[in-house]
């Protein structure tokens, strides 16, 4: 068998695409910020269209916004090889996030057709809608929706900080000419075995490919959220006329959960148990009145269900313990809970073997951070393919990976995309 021809990215094209797509914001550069669905989101949806419809891409777009880029096969009968990310970005953030992989996808792309490639399966690039949480509160929106992690029915009621609804988004979409908007969301879900594989290319968003030298990580493992609110209800007062020993202060309940949350996870066990309480709210938020109430949401992760589940009854069983003691009600109320993802041994071993033949240093890694390919991995088998992080930065304007680190993510996926659908 000949060896395959060589492939040719043009690492400068790359980020001059990344840099346009960055001009498309909601707040001026060096900040980007993409909401799903926004004006600037959509903008950036058309000109990402017109790159797709370049390379001579069919496109589609599903029910709730996943656009998807068709490069058909010579076997159209068998299931894809599919690859991907998102162009949302939450407020104040960087370039990079996500977009490597949908740019860095499209830049495989084009020198496959230079090499003169014809894929025996077909290749398919899926841009995810709302990866981020920011318009309705819940991440991986898009994919969650294509895997059939979120009913129609739970989805179309989700609402934004306005208290627009979803179904109500896309009415309005609809109503503007997005034809996709007026579909069943339900039209969304994709079978099981709808694709051969799925590989996402991303920036680590950490330190450790930058600290130690590497140049690529494939992910063997991708750890999920269980998110949960505390609602706490005590009683309120005025601060100077309430002595100390009267006083059911759910602020002071609030803040023995979340230490509680800390501990729980330094105390797992596992080296991957992480606990963040990223929204504590209090009323009525007053320096000279008691907190009445409080509202706290906690995100809580693990790559082993096993460890968080019991993370999870630590964490309540404290919240219990302070409520009662200081005389504060509370109501737990669940926000999602999603199974972690154990990646392709297969396509993982295909990614560090390529990326050894390129003559680059790759290494098996664990992604805390949760992506996309966490849904996609109930449809197919999936891995991903870290990029250094300048500085383990992300979601904030200094986001960077040189030009040359994104390249070589992008070689190393393509080379990938070529075995796979050959």
């Amino acid at each position: 068998m000949s060896p395959a021809p060589a492939l040719s990215l043009d690492a400068a094209r790359l980020q001059a695409e990344i840099d346009e797509l960055a001009a498309i914001s909601e707040a001026p550069a060096p900040v980007v910020t993409r909401v799903l669905y926004s004006e600037k989101d959509l903008a950036a949806r058309a000109w990402l269209a017109g790159r797709c419809r370049a390379l001579g891409l069919e496109l589609r777009t599903d029910a709730v916004g996943n656009t998807f880029a068709h490069w058909e096969g010579t076997e159209p009968g068998l299931p894809a090889v599919a690859t991907g990310s998102h162009i949302d970005a939450i407020p104040n953030a960087g370039r990079y996030d996500g977009v490597v992989g949908v740019l860095g996808a499209l830049e495989a792309f084009r020198a496959l057709r230079a090499s003169g490639f014809a894929p025996r399966r077909a290749i398919e690039l899926v841009v995810f809608a709302a990866e981020e949480p920011t318009r309705f509160g819940l991440g991986c929106l898009g994919s969650r929706m294509l895997s059939g992690a979120l009913s129609p029915e739970k989805a179309a009621a989700l609402r934004d900080s306005g208290g627009v609804t979803l179904a109500q988004w896309r009415e309005g979409l609809a109503a503007a000419g997005y034809s996709w908007a007026a579909a069943p969301l339900a039209s969304a879900a994709l079978p099981r075995g709808c694709y051969h594989a799925f590989v996402e290319l991303h920036i680590e968003q950490g330190p450790i490919l930058e600290k130690e030298g590497l140049d690529l990580a494939v992910v063997e493992k991708i750890a999920a959220p269980a998110a949960f609110r505390y609602r706490l209800t005590g009683e309120g007062g005025h601060a100077g006329a309430v002595l100390m020993p009267g006083r059911h202060d759910a602020l002071l309940a609030g803040a023995e959960i979340a230490l509680a949350a800390e501990k729980a996870a330094k105390e797992s066990g596992s080296p991957d148990t992480v606990a963040t309480t990223g929204v504590f709210q209090i009323g009525p938020n007053a320096i000279n009145s008691i907190p009445a109430s409080a509202l706290l949401e906690i995100d809580l992760r693990d790559t082993d269900v096993a460890v968080r589940e019991r993370t999870l009854r630590a964490i309540e069983a404290a919240a219990e313990e302070a409520c009662k003691r200081r005389g504060v009600t509370f109501l737990e109320e669940p926000i999602n809970l999603d199974p972690p993802a154990l990646c392709d041994a297969g396509l993982r071993d295909d990614l560090l073997r390529l990326a050894r033949e390129a003559g680059l240093k790759a290494v098996p890694l664990v992604s805390h951070a949760y992506h996309d390919t966490l849904f996609m991995a109930l449809l197919c088998p999936v891995t991903m393919l870290f990029v250094p992080s300048r500085g383990g930065v992300s979601h904030r304007p200094d986001e960077y990976t040189s030009p040359e680190e994104t390249a070589r993510g992008a070689a190393v996926l393509a080379a990938a995309l070529r075995e796979w659908a050959s």
